[in-house]
């Protein structure tokens, strides 16, 4: 089924995540890079979120979350800060034909990633990789001053062989605002009330979802500004605690089951519609279609996708 939804094809010198059109087609013939992000409080602000392709954000133990942000088609000076990756990292490179960059893994996790079919495609900090960098901060603990930028990554790539570009990814672009969904204005997802929960508010003036974390402004610390979203999408994914420890203080990993399907809301434009993600196997990609089964068209432009547990209450409102 999946392999019937979307288009077959993208005109030249579109980017398959963002559907939009790049001023230097050649940013489209390398690989993307998937970083994992911190979004610990004293991480905030991060660098270079503005500037991902797609963000993924889910959560982690103790309740935090974290990002692996997708950059391909723009780039940016500083990423960071550059954290260690989760079982869910084990899907994403797969899906966005990525290399993983990561600051290291617990033991259990370092061994999956070793034994997976991307273990060529990475780069972590743990292994004296180069490509990194440290910033004296004040305020942050060590574990939150690493950094990455596009210059570096896409040196790094080149001098191993990482320059395949991604497939196309079969999501579905449309300009026009779907005509008979629901209006959402806002949308709150609870993650956590002390460390994560976060916030939508739609701007007409904008045609964004301005994006906001434990009621303040979300912003990016290159710019200054909130961090924008064109497109929101909102994935219940099934959570399962595992016996994998990934912190001193004794907190386990949870395995996020991205594949099969699930239920979605897409957010664009001020408006919301229902319908399921879907990924039947590993080799196929991540789409979203509609309850008859056919593409949601998303807005060109960036990709927040936000995946949270099955029974995680995410409301909007008009």
């Amino acid at each position: 089924m999946a392999a019937l939804v979307g288009d077959a094809t993208l005109p030249a010198g579109v980017s398959p995540f963002t559907g939009l059109a790049v001023d230097d087609p050649a940013l489209l013939e390398r690989m993307p890079a998937a970083v994992k992000i911190s979004n610990s409080p004293i991480a905030r602000p991060q660098s270079g979120l503005s500037r991902a392709d797609v963000v993924i954000e889910h959560l982690a133990e103790g309740d935090i979350t974290r990002f692996t942000a997708i950059f391909h088609s723009q780039n940016a000076e500083r990423i960071g800060s550059v954290r260690s990756a989760r079982l869910i990292d084990l899907e994403l490179p797969a899906l966005f034909d990525a290399y993983l960059v990561y600051s290291g893994a617990s033991g259990e996790v370092e061994r999956m990633i070793a034994a997976s079919d991307f273990a060529d495609r990475t780069l972590s900090d743990e292994r004296k990789d180069p490509a990194f960098y440290r910033l004296d901060i004040p305020g942050r603990t060590y574990e939150h001053t690493l950094f990455t930028d596009s210059e570096l990554l896409q040196e790094y790539a080149e001098d191993q062989g990482w320059t395949t570009p991604p497939r196309y990814r079969g999501w579905r672009w449309s300009e026009q605002p779907p005509r008979l969904a629901e209006r959402a204005r806002s949308i709150s997802i609870p993650y956590s009330a002390e460390y994560s929960d976060v916030t939508y508010a739609y701007n007409p003036a904008s045609r964004t979802y301005l994006r906001s974390i434990l009621g303040e402004p979300h912003v990016d610390d290159l710019t200054g500004e909130q961090l924008a979203a064109d497109n929101v999408a909102v994935l219940a994914v099934n959570h399962v605690p595992t016996l994998i420890v990934e912190d001193a203080l004794g907190n386990h990993s949870v395995e996020i089951q991205l594949w099969g399907q699930g239920r979605m809301q897409l957010f664009r434009d001020g408006t919301v519609q229902e319908g399921y993600w879907l990924r039947p196997r590993r080799e196929d990609p991540l789409l979203f279609v509609d309850e008859a089964m056919q593409p949601l068209a998303l807005k060109p432009g960036n990709v927040w996708i936000q995946i949270v547990p099955l029974d995680m209450p995410v409301t909007s409102a008009p």
